[in-house]
């Protein structure tokens, strides 16, 4: 019986690969995703005035970028595993959006130098606290530094968009005999 559900649970795995990702992009096209994202954060460190769009629609965002989130730290993760299709040739430096050139050819890295400076619970911290600011006026606004975690979660959109767009697979991992 264990072996039955560990194959299972395995062919879950290598079928949920980045179906997290996909969705959320099904759901929030890139830019609409960075526009929100954006317009989310000005409003967080304006504190004059207050987001007008309709509350359920930022939490709907808030909870598919804390998803995302969750799938990023596990692509972080599989630095090693997974290797990201060659990058076609760069007809305009537009199409790297917020990469730099090593981080367009290999997007995976990303997400692995963002999780290195933050942890799951401080974006998640950062996103739910963009988010509260950004539905009220208020006095005194947030007391974190949001420009790191900003830069990062839309460097980690960029190169999720890149991953998908691209296609993923596993490195061969060739052992030296000596």
């Amino acid at each position: 019986m264990k072996n039955k559900n560990k194959a299972v649970g395995s062919l879950r795995k290598k079928r949920r690969k980045l179906q997290c990702i996909e969705t959320f992009f099904q759901t929030h096209d890139l830019v609409t995703a960075k526009q929100m994202l954006s317009s989310i954060m000005q409003y967080a460190v304006n504190g004059k005035d207050w987001l007008k769009k309709d509350p359920s629609v930022i939490l709907q965002f808030h909870q598919s970028l804390c998803i995302f989130i969750r799938e990023g730290y596990m692509i972080g993760k599989k630095t090693k595993k997974w290797k990201v299709n060659a990058a076609p040739d760069i007809s305009s430096p537009m199409m790297k959006g917020s990469l730099s050139d090593k981080e367009y050819e290999k997007p995976i890295l990303v997400f692995k130098r963002a999780f290195k400076e933050y942890s799951i619970q401080e974006f998640d911290y950062f996103i739910s606290g963009i988010v509260y600011f950004s539905q009220q006026m208020y006095r005194h606004g947030p007391e974190s530094n949001l420009v790191r975690p900003y830069i990062h979660l839309t460097k980690m959109l960029d190169a999720a968009y890149l991953i998908l767009e691209r296609g993923v697979q596993k490195k061969v991992i060739t052992k030296k005999i000596k």
